[in-house]
């Protein structure tokens, strides 16, 4: 029988790989492509996906982000504040999002890594654990996890379909 760790280990490689696949042999400038006004870039989107990823693996498992930790932060030179990942990002925000491919592989990698690390390390017990009572019903561990899980295929679906387009 697969375990809800195997499947959440499976999901988040899956948005790694396709990470990695949506920007490959892409220049900066293809990163930075808009499909038309306001839209997000394929660069922004991956950064945007994968700082979520980091985020909220990050507090659940009540460690440092990598996006800190690690130097990605200052690797990517970004013009925004270290906390940010893209929530509530306007269109000149995301105009500012140039990066390589290598840089979001990388990144996307090492986030994958540290998230593989903590769900490998979870039990069924741990998914039940409550790491939001805020809301109603409260949010188990599961729940926030799926929920990146989700976020994150959304916003690379957004990205694969504009690559398509370009």
């Amino acid at each position: 029988m697969t375990s809800a760790k195997d499947l959440l280990v499976d999901a988040f490689g899956r948005i790694n790989e396709g990470s990695r696949m949506v920007v490959d042999g892409l220049t900066p400038a293809d990163l930075s492509q808009r499909i038309a006004p306001g839209a997000n870039t394929i660069g922004w989107l991956v950064w945007h996906l994968m700082r979520v990823q980091d985020n909220h693996v990050a507090d659940a498992a009540g460690s440092d982000e990598v996006w800190g930790s690690a130097g990605w932060y200052k690797r990517f030179a970004l013009p925004f504040d270290e906390r940010a990942t893209g929530y509530g990002h306007s269109r000149d925000d995301v105009d500012t999002v140039h990066v390589q491919a290598e840089l979001l592989v990388g990144y996307a990698q090492a986030v994958t890594d540290v998230t593989l690390r903590y769900v490998e390390g979870l039990s069924d017990a741990d998914l039940d654990r409550v790491v939001d009572d805020s809301w109603d019903p409260p949010v188990t561990l599961a729940v926030r996890l799926i929920s990146v899980v989700g976020d994150d295929l959304k916003h690379l679906g957004q990205a694969e379909y504009v690559r398509g387009l370009l």
